[in-house]
């Protein structure tokens, strides 16, 4: 199976704008993370030719940044997700791509070994449209926070839901306990994994209910039907936001 990671890349960013192209390390963000995603070994071209990676946005700031540290880049119209642009370069110019992975360009330190499980996934599982990644919650605020996205699974690893809220809710027991023990609750993580016929059926299809109260587009495929692989591993790769988590980043590199 031929496997395609593909970074989709905006400028502006509320929290943070023009993240990407911040270059206080000496490289922009979105160089970063597309040098780790590069390290993945299933993205490997034929031959020994360059990874089955690419870069898209609508941005030509973007673009002629990432040209010119190496990256294939293919440009696309305004989309409101990076799925939707994701599903445009796919459509027109992935034909032969069986696997398609959606990598965040805001992770600078993604493993690349995330990459390879995520979409080993899809190999290893058959039934699956889709594939994503969770990691263990052990800390209180990481649970109530509305902005970190919790999954829960089946035993056999198929997605049940998504939420912001803290599920499962934990009725007896001390909540502490069991975040220090053997948490049940799992942060999911933002890589996704898709088969090429599905991701362009999930991208026609309108906004779902359970999406829209959530604002989690994951809940579109499940309300469809979809069937979701989940992985765990053992860390979460820490994703750019504000400038204070740029400041850290920079910092760390700095130290390094």
């Amino acid at each position: 199976m031929k496997v395609t990671g593909i970074i989709p890349a905006r400028l502006q960013s509320s929290r943070l704008p023009g993240k990407l192209l911040l270059a206080e390390t000496g490289k922009p963000l979105i160089q970063h993370a597309w040098e780790s995603a590069s390290c993945a070994s299933i993205l490997d071209g034929e031959n020994g030719d360059e990874p089955n990676l690419l870069i898209a946005t609508d941005s030509l700031q973007i673009a002629a940044t990432v040209t010119g540290f190496g990256a294939q880049v293919k440009m696309t119209g305004d989309h409101p997700s990076g799925t939707d642009r994701i599903a445009e370069v796919v459509r027109k110019h992935l034909p032969d791509s069986d696997i398609i992975v959606n990598i965040q360009g805001d992770e600078p330190d993604i493993d690349p070994e995330s990459i390879n499980k995520v979409a080993q996934l899809l190999i290893d599982n058959p039934n699956a449209d889709m594939a994503t990644l969770c990691a263990p919650i052990t800390e209180p605020e990481i649970l109530e926070d509305s902005g970190c996205v919790k999954a829960v699974c089946a035993a056999d690893g198929r997605a049940l839901y998504f939420s912001r809220c803290p599920v499962p809710f934990m009725r007896d027991g001390s909540r502490d306990e069991r975040l220090a023990e053997d948490s049940p609750w799992k942060l999911h993580l933002g890589i996704y994994a898709y088969r090429r016929n599905f991701l362009l059926h999930l991208a026609e299809q309108p906004t779902s209910p359970l999406e829209d109260l959530e604002k989690l587009e994951q809940l579109r495929a499940l309300e469809l039907g979809a069937t979701i692989q989940i992985a765990e591993v053992p860390h979460r790769s820490v994703g750019i936001d504000t400038p204070e988590d740029y400041a850290r980043f920079v910092a760390g590199r700095k130290a390094a």
